[in-house]
């Protein structure tokens, strides 16, 4: 990071202008015990952030840094994915991209092994024996019981 630089985690008015439109709405808080007051929604986001970008565990976020706690910030990481919104602001950022005429599609790589079957394939057959009787197992040493000479 450059003098002078915001750090990746702070989120600028530009992306914060994106991102909040597609954030659900905060159910109202209750009147007879209302808990606390909902911490915003941005500071949290720069909370998210930060734990990605420096990977350290959630319950490790410094609160002097006044993003919220660490199980704050991932309960909302989590509601927001349930809620489809990276979802939501991956396809209006493209969006712009494509429109502004700065997305290179000449680089773009499809990967398949993230794309969920629905009805999976088909379910494979067990290979018939062409053989005309059973093999003798060889892996297992005969039993008395299971010996096919006459006993003696």
């Amino acid at each position: 990071m450059r003098r002078g630089e915001q750090p990746p985690w702070i989120v600028s008015d530009e992306l914060w202008a994106e991102i909040a439109p597609l954030l659900p709405p905060r159910p109202p808080r209750r009147h007879r015990y209302p808990g606390r007051k909902p911490f915003d929604d941005r500071k949290v986001l720069c909370g998210i952030l930060f734990v990605l970008y420096t990977a350290i565990p959630w319950e490790y976020l410094p609160q002097e840094l006044g993003f919220g706690s660490g199980m704050t910030c991932w309960r909302r990481l989590r509601d927001w994915n349930d809620a489809g919104v990276w979802q939501r602001l991956h396809e209006v950022l493209l969006g712009r991209l494509r429109a502004a005429g700065q997305l290179d599609m000449s680089r773009a790589v499809i990967d398949g092994s993230h794309v969920r079957a629905l009805k999976g394939g088909p379910k494979p057959v067990r290979a018939r024996s062409t053989a005309a009787s059973q093999a003798r197992n060889t892996t297992s040493s005969p039993t008395r019981a299971a010996s096919p000479s006459p006993q003696r």
